[in-house]
């Protein structure tokens, strides 16, 4: 998919590359209009919908959060979501340790299995540091 540049997308896939978290298209609208305070929300939503489909970045779904995440890292990797306070966090974890889930799963599967996503859930350091 080609996309025509626009100064609003490249300050999406800007704000999206300086993060390592993986904001919500409220959050990185709430960034955007500090530059462009004419941009709407269905804008932002539109070209990172846009940027998603074209490859460009990542769109997570996490179940239990239910509000997509942006993510600037497309590259094979996992997250954890925690339970608490929703926070999205890559987890430093060697992709190559899943790849037999995909054979596995091909195993006694008559379609083609293309990939796998997995999250892990639980409660992260913030959260456990709140509580003590």
């Amino acid at each position: 998919m080609t996309m025509k540049y626009s100064r609003q997308r490249a300050a999406i896939l800007s704000f999206l590359r300086s993060r390592r978290d993986h904001p919500t298209a409220e959050l990185v609208y709430s960034n955007v209009k500090e530059e462009f305070p004419n941009i709407s929300l269905g804008t932002v939503y539109r070209n990172l919908n846009q940027l998603a489909e074209a490859g460009m970045i990542a769109k997570h779904s996490f179940g239990g959060v239910g509000i997509d995440h942006f993510d600037y890292n497309t590259s094979p990797h996992y997250h954890f979501v925690c339970s608490c306070c929703s926070a999205v966090i890559d987890l430093p974890v060697d992709h190559r340790v899943f790849s037999a889930i995909d054979a596995e799963a091909a195993r006694n599967f008559d379609g083609l299995i293309q990939e796998h996503r997995l999250y892990f859930c639980g409660v992260c350091k913030d959260c456990l540091d709140r509580e003590t």
